[in-house]
């Protein structure tokens, strides 16, 4: 069954709204919503077109893609989530990576909106704290958002040796420029992220562990 939702996606150029702070704690929360709403779910019974890592892999379906514009706003906050091509069965941890890569963003400074410049680590835990991410799963984030990043750019790699003109047509004009020098990104600022995220913070201690 399809239905209509009303409200814009986040699109480059980007207007102001969708990168502010109250965005991102926004999607955080609808991320939430959605592994709350999907906890009860046995995926067991059924296939499945792709897989995680093992380290990530679980019981709970997760998105696996929450890029930008596969939200969808209104009033500059996150209503809906869209675009489920690539839900499996994964980890909270796992979709709290993948998005919070995406919307922190966690890559090189040239790659980043100048607005967003010098706060990506400082976005990722406002990301991670708004989700309610408990603690022991947090020092696993900046681990998770790299083999995220190899997991998500395998897809594309598999698509193009398929013959998908378009994924080929921005994989050469720059897609694995981008995608290599976010590599390199995380893995120089992943300890930072790690001691960052392993604060302790009282929201963490408020939430449920039911979404593992």
């Amino acid at each position: 069954m399809l239905s209509f939702i009303p409200g814009d996606a986040v699109v480059a150029p980007y207007e102001a709204w969708a990168l502010t702070d109250e965005a991102l704690i926004s999607v955080a929360v609808l991320l939430r919503r959605y592994h709350e709403a999907v906890a009860s779910f046995d995926a067991t019974d059924h296939v499945w077109p792709q897989s995680l890592p093992s380290a990530y892999r679980g019981g709970l379906v997760t998105h696996n893609d929450p890029n930008l514009d596969n939200f969808i706003f209104s009033g500059g906050h996150a209503v809906a989530l869209i675009d489920f091509d690539l839900a499996c069965p994964g980890s909270a941890v796992w979709d709290v990576a993948c998005a919070g890569r995406l919307w922190a963003p966690l890559r090189d400074e040239r790659d980043v909106p100048q607005p967003l410049r010098g706060r990506s680590i400082g976005r990722l835990r406002t990301f991670v704290e708004a989700y309610g991410l408990p603690e022991p799963e947090r020092a696993r984030v900046s681990d998770a958002a790299l083999s995220a990043l190899d997991w998500c750019y395998r897809i594309v790699r598999d698509a193009i040796a398929d013959g998908h003109q378009a994924f080929g047509r921005q994989w050469r004009a720059g897609d694995r420029m981008r995608a290599e020098r976010t590599r390199r990104w995380i893995i120089a600022h992943r300890q930072h992220m790690q001691a960052l995220l392993a604060e302790s913070d009282a929201c963490c201690h408020t939430r449920g562990n039911e979404v593992q």
